[in-house]
């Protein structure tokens, strides 16, 4: 098993942890059980020296530190006016080797300041960005992020589109993958007939290294930069076995709602009152649950779609927060997990692969019964909304379940 993780931020992009750095980002991958990290950020010229000084190449578009392996990927926010309307579209690239990433920051360096932030906002269509890629490298290839979020996506109810023609035009063909992002997963997408030729990967879009590996994409072995371009372009499942996902009701745009008047709100609650915070009447955020609906050709439950399948996790220090009733970021969660991931090798053996009996060893019973009830979907969610991330509960069912709290068995 090859875990990989493509979407990540640098020290250099805005509110990202300074600690974001190589030698933090191959130690969290191997506490985490991550094999293949983007680097993120390669566009921004600090962080493309820090990579250069200390990434080697083994293999074709595949770079080695501190034995994890890394490719060479940045996120751009594309911002432009089209058919009548301001478009704001977040987009992953990537590029097969430094000569390749310096030549792209060139040619996108006329429409935007790279310097500016390790996502730099660029004056330029998204049809325009993919054919300036691909002009410099054929095997440099673009995916667009985390497409369903409000604000900033290819199918965002803020500023996207309501087919990815509209959005890459001629250009369309060479869109292999899209990014599913925190707040939806591969269900949702399958209920929209017009993605059904696309790969769907998911990634942690990490600000601070503890957070990589939060969505990730497993593979049978390990793959080479080519590799990962077949397996895209094929949806090829006996190599990209599925992703790891967020419930995506964790994500903070699952629902719709308005943060400030913590009006939180269902679609169907949202369209019966126009759309309106119901406590101070301004337009609420509608999110990606809404915005799947309004374009889904499908029922609910429709699927699965030919390619990888998918397994829903809730991050190990979230479940010892619960299991010992303190915070996720606490300094008593942050000693547990330590000690777990030093018994078992790494998080994600925890979370996928030990039985019962090993968690209870490694773990105790209450950390175990916690990994072993998400694991099988039994939890309680309340949604995120507006930009505010869902809390998800796997041990206090006996509580019961708020009108506004999602169960599943």
């Amino acid at each position: 098993m090859y875990i990989a993780d493509f979407h990540i931020h640098s020290k250099y992009s805005r509110a990202t942890s300074k600690d974001m750095e190589p030698g933090a980002l191959a130690a969290w991958a191997k506490l985490k059980g991550i094999g293949l990290m983007g680097t993120g950020d390669f566009t921004h010229p600090e962080w493309f020296a820090a990579l250069k000084a200390v990434l080697r190449e083994v293999d074709y578009g595949v770079y080695r530190y501190n034995d994890v392996d890394f490719i060479l990927t940045t996120e751009v926010s594309n911002i432009y006016f089209k058919a009548g309307k301001v478009r704001k579209v977040h987009a992953m690239i990537f590029a097969p080797g430094f000569d390749v990433a310096r030549e792209i920051g060139k040619a996108l360096a006329e429409y935007g300041n790279l310097s500016s932030d390790g996502r730099p906002i660029l004056k330029m269509g998204c049809d325009a960005l993919v054919k300036t890629v691909r002009s410099i490298a054929s095997d440099a290839f673009v995916v667009p992020g985390h497409i369903w979020t409000p604000h900033f996506s290819l199918f965002g109810a803020n500023s996207g589109f309501d087919a990815i023609e509209e959005c890459f035009e001629e250009e369309t063909p060479h869109i292999y993958a899209l990014e599913t992002g925190l707040s939806s997963d591969p269900p949702m997408n399958w209920r929209w007939s017009k993605l059904d030729r696309f790969t769907l990967v998911s990634n942690s879009d990490a600000h601070s290294p503890a957070k990589i590996g939060r969505e990730a994409n497993v593979f049978s072995e390990r793959i080479r930069y080519k590799d990962l371009i077949d397996i895209l372009k094929t949806k090829d499942k006996k190599r990209f076995l599925y992703t790891i996902e967020f419930f995506p009701e964790e994500g903070k745009y699952h629902w719709d709602g308005h943060r400030a008047c913590s009006a939180r709100l269902s679609p169907s609650e949202a369209m019966k009152i126009n759309n309106r915070c119901p406590r101070c009447g301004k337009a609420v955020t509608i999110g990606v649950l809404h915005r799947v609906e309004s374009l889904a050709d499908r029922p609910e439950g429709s699927g699965p779609v030919a390619g990888p399948s998918f397994r829903h996790v809730v991050p190990l220090m979230e479940l010892i927060g619960e299991a010992l009733g303190v915070s996720p970021d606490s300094v008593s969660v942050e000693r547990e997990y330590m000690q777990i991931v030093k018994n078992c090798q790494n998080e994600f053996r925890v979370l996928l692969e030990l039985d019962d009996k090993e968690l209870r060893d490694a773990c105790g019973p209450k950390i175990a019964r916690a990994v072993m009830k998400s694991r099988s979907g039994d939890v309680e969610i309340m949604p995120g909304y507006d930009g505010e991330y869902g809390t998800v509960r796997v041990l206090k069912q006996d509580e019961g379940v708020t009108e506004k709290q999602l169960k599943f068995f």
